[in-house]
């Protein structure tokens, strides 16, 4: 199990302050949530952990392991950070089964046929998508799309996983459903999770602790118990 510290991140884009003294510490094995309005900084945050964007400042390390750091030009690439990412859009290959999209990245790797069938249909299994192998992904509801798109991202065994918005494609009561199984997926594993979302009730019900965002800076964090009745939650509430 690993943490994630960032220590004073800045990012801009065209001149555009996107993220500003960004300080933040995920414990080993538990999952925080990023929320804000879209434009907060909240996914750009996600992005920097997983070394899709680096920051114009600041330093972000992954357990033991400096991931990046501005002052000195260091950087991990995105693929050696042991990092896996759920995207908001399902992201899967259609004409793919979902043993072989699930595979895939152990396919990249090199790992020899008989062990990466093994170990998809071990992960497939801990997400509830056992005897679902041979199916394509249009033969799949959205939850289940999700669900592919998430053992994805457990293939590796990650140290840490990110996910960005990852159920706001589905229905109401679908995303309510994956929101709960994901907890229970990480409850059994002990994986740290950096889960982004722009809904307050979601982050609430799911999350060890919220990091609330508003214009590229923290504004607050703490437990869901401690953060319930922030000005910041009950204005969202009453705007909606």
């Amino acid at each position: 199990m690993t943490a994630i510290h960032c220590r004073g991140l800045a990012k801009s884009f065209d001149g555009t302050v996107v993220l500003r003294d960004f300080d933040l510490v995920v414990e080993s094995g538990a999952f925080v949530s990023l929320l804000g309005a879209s434009g907060c900084g909240k996914t750009t945050a996600l992005r920097l952990v997983a070394g899709l964007e680096t920051p114009d400042a600041g330093r972000i390390e992954v357990g033991e392991r400096v991931v990046v750091d501005a002052a000195t030009g260091a950087f991990i690439a995105p693929e050696a950070r042991r990092i896996g990412m759920v995207f908001q859009s399902y992201a899967v290959w259609p004409h793919m089964t979902v043993l072989e999209n699930v595979a895939y990245p152990l396919r990249v790797r090199g790992v020899a046929k008989a062990q990466r069938e093994s170990e998809t249909r071990r992960i497939l299994a801990v997400v509830g998508l056992d005897g679902l192998e041979e199916r394509k992904p249009a033969q799949l509801s959205g939850g289940q799309q999700q669900r592919v798109a998430l053992a994805r991202g457990l293939i590796m065994e990650p140290d840490v996983l990110l996910l960005d918005e990852p159920l706001s494609n589905l229905d109401a009561k679908l995303r309510v459903r994956m929101r709960r199984d994901i907890r229970r997926i990480q409850q059994e594993t002990g994986f740290t999770v950096l889960y982004v979302t722009h809904d307050q009730e979601e982050a609430l019900a799911i999350s060890d602790r919220l990091v609330i965002l508003e214009g590229g800076e923290i504004l607050a964090q703490g437990t869901p118990d401690e953060l319930r009745d922030h000005p910041f939650l009950a204005s969202e509430e009453a705007s909606a």
